[in-house]
């Protein structure tokens, strides 16, 4: 079940938001009524973001063995057209 609950309840509640992490769920943070940010554990976060660091290395990898340069009008180009 997906967790909203208001900013505040990180410092009233923060045992109880760290059970709801750990199991491995988000939680979703308001202020005012707005969203405000997304708590999650370090296990989800990376399973995030991993993938797009492995990209950026081998993006990098390739751009040190070659001088071909894109703008980045050219790649949403090709985006937008696969």
């Amino acid at each position: 079940m997906i967790q909203i609950r208001p900013v505040s309840d990180l410092r009233n509640k923060f045992p109880e938001i760290e059970n709801v992490v750990t199991r491995g769920d988000p939680v979703y943070l308001t202020k005012n009524g707005h969203g405000s940010m997304v708590v999650m554990s370090l296990e989800k976060y990376a399973d995030l973001t991993n993938d797009i660091e492995l990209k950026l290395d081998e993006a990098d990898r390739a751009a040190e063995e070659s001088d071909i340069r894109y703008s980045h009008e050219e790649i949403f180009s090709r985006l937008k057209n696969l």
